[in-house]
This record gives structure tokens, sequence and C-alpha cells, in this order.
């Protein structure tokens, strides 16, 4: 664990150092991917192909905020430690089957869905995971002042606990259990299904909805 480190939470810009943003992105992507390829969808040798122009096409799509946490040390230089993914706001809603009127909330309410929440484990025990979805609920609220309420969705391994814990701990409750099909879908994810979809990993109920409401 590295504790002599001050941290920075941000949002990446889309118009400015986008070349210099796209290559700290890829090195902290592709180091995620090797750390932890059970917590992605993607691969490492899938992402370690991209070209700079798909890496900075991922950055500055419209409807896709990306969030990092850098640690800056007492010397050297700073390095991306941590980052979390945005989508939204929804023009639909991905996660919409077997809603129940407990956890439904009205039509006009703005939608968005958060995902990616990733920080190196030499990082962790820190509260970086938190503060970067706490940055999320910010630009939320700071987005636009209507709708008063904004609906943030986020889907989870339901044998991750220690994650789970986190998002309860932030104001997220659970909404209902999901398949790893829905889970790729609604993360932007899709094109990476097979055409064949029968095997249980993608049919089992293994991921867990989380939604909180933010009001602004």
């Amino acid at each position: 664990m590295t504790w002599d480190n001050d941290f920075s939470i941000f949002r990446i810009s889309k118009t400015e150092h986008v070349a210099t943003s796209a290559r700290n992105y890829r090195n902290l992507r592709l180091g995620a991917l090797a750390a932890s390829p059970a917590s992605f969808a993607s691969t490492q040798e899938i992402e370690a192909a991209f070209t700079d122009e798909e890496w900075i096409q991922s950055l500055t799509s419209p409807g896709r905020e990306t969030f990092i946490c850098a640690a800056i040390p007492p010397t050297g230089p700073t390095k991306w430690v941590g980052q979390v993914t945005l989508l939204g706001p929804l023009s639909t809603q991905p996660l919409s089957e077997n809603h129940t009127p407990e956890n439904a909330v009205p039509e006009s309410d703005e939608r968005w869905h958060m995902l990616s929440l990733f920080t190196f484990p030499e990082y962790r025990g820190q509260g970086l995971g938190v503060k970067l979805c706490q940055e999320v609920m910010r630009f939320i609220q700071g987005y636009r002042p209507q709708p008063e309420t904004a609906q943030l969705d986020l889907i989870v391994k339901e044998s991750n606990a220690s994650a789970v814990r986190l998002y309860e701990r932030l104001g997220f409750w659970h909404v209902r259990r999901c398949t790893l099909v829905e889970a790729l879908i609604a993360n932007g994810d899709g094109h990476l299904l097979p055409a064949d979809r029968s095997a249980p990993k993608y049919t089992e109920l293994g991921g867990l909805v989380m939604r909180i409401i933010i009001s602004r």
C-alpha cells in the first residue's frame, strides 16, 4: 500500500491536451486489465491493439465522461492510478426490465450509468474509490438545474462484497439481479458478446443492479 502521495480527482477534458490524456489513459487501462482481468469484460489483448485514434475517441465521445484519480508523489512524476466512467444522460432506460413500484422513478428523471470503477491494488484502502464516485455525483448535480433529480445506476458482481459495501455506503440501494448480457449492453460493451449466449456465464444472475437518486 502506498501512503506517501497526494491525490487529485478530475474529469478528463475533451478539448485540452487530448493526445496526452489518451496516452495516460491507455497506460492506466492496460495496467488495470493486467492487474485485475476478472474485473472487466474487455481484455488487455483486445485493448492493446487499439489505435491512438481509438483511445482519443474513447475519451471524447459524446455522452461519455472519464474521471481519473492521479497520485502525486513527493518526488517524481504524477501517475494515474484509478478511474471511473460515466455514460449519459441516457435517452432510454437500459435497465428497465423487472422494475417494481418500490424502485421505479418518474419518466421525466434524467438517467446515467456508471461503470469501470478501478484503483490499482497498491493504492486501495485510502478511500479513492469513494472519492471517484463522489466526483461523478457532483458532476451530475452540476450538469444542469433541471430536472430536480437524476437517477444513477451501476452494475456490480454480486460476489464482490467489498464493492457492494462501498456503493451501499454512498447511498446506492439494490434494485435487482441481472445477467452478464444485460451488464455488457448497459456498459456499452454489447459488441463483445458472442452470437451464442447460452453458456451459463451469460445467463446466470450474477450481477447486481444498484441505484441512487441524486437531488439538485
